[in-house]
């Protein structure tokens, strides 16, 4: 797989370029800044790019924007973004373009190898990882306006690993409970946010965007 990556940091980018190496992929192309990423991903159109929100010249929101950019130049291409903290504003304008091939994980999250690789192939196979943390802090809210209001605490428990990227036999195993009554959540899950059945398997990912819609624009 040809990943592009997108870090100002030179320790952690050579730490990503050489970890995915180590893992079998090619790193087709390594930038530092802003103004360098967009270029660099229609120049190479990589199968999927890791990179900062943060990147110079601003330090603000660089990547993210020309990640989204690219998405647009580039459909489906898809993207892992790494950020320092749990910015809700940026993982919900990632998410809100489209629900296929995204990922939002903190940067500490690379260290866990395993974790960060299945996350990256999970988004290049055109699914969601978002970070658990990510998850955790965007669940804790009150309930005015809340789309999520009319669910059980079980219910957001498995929307939560839902929206990590785990697969049924996965979230029962996390949960202790039987695969059927994860299935049960599930469908439960989609009739209270209703998430018709012709939406096919992205009720998954579109599941956690009717949260974070609600969140950034109540």
């Amino acid at each position: 797989m040809r990943i592009l990556i997108a870090e100002d940091n030179t320790l952690l980018r050579e730490g990503l370029s050489l970890l995915l190496t180590s893992a079998g992929h090619e790193v087709c192309a390594a930038v530092e800044d802003g103004d360098a990423l967009l270029p660099a991903l229609l120049e190479h159109r990589p199968d999927a790019a890791v990179l900062d929100v943060r990147l110079p010249p601003g330090f603000q929101d660089e990547g993210l924007r020309a990640a989204l950019a690219a998405r647009e130049r580039i459909p489906g291409l898809p993207v892992l973004v790494l950020s320092q903290y749990v910015e809700q504003v940026y993982a919900a304008r990632l998410l809100a373009h489209s629900a296929q091939g995204v990922g939002y994980l903190l940067k500490d999250r690379v260290g866990r190898v395993e974790e960060f690789l299945s996350a990256l192939d999970r988004v290049t196979a055109g699914g969601t990882a978002m970070d658990p943390e990510v998850i955790s802090q965007l669940m804790v809210r009150g309930t005015r306006d809340d789309p999520l209001a009319a669910l059980s605490p079980r219910e957001r428990e498995v929307l939560a690993l839902m929206a990590e990227g785990h697969g049924n036999s996965a979230i029962g195993q996390r949960l202790f409970i039987a695969e059927t009554s994860v299935n049960k959540h599930i469908g439960n899950i989609f009739t209270k946010l209703g998430l018709p059945a012709t939406d096919g398997g992205h009720r998954r990912v579109r599941a956690v965007l009717t949260w974070l819609r609600a969140e950034t624009h109540p």
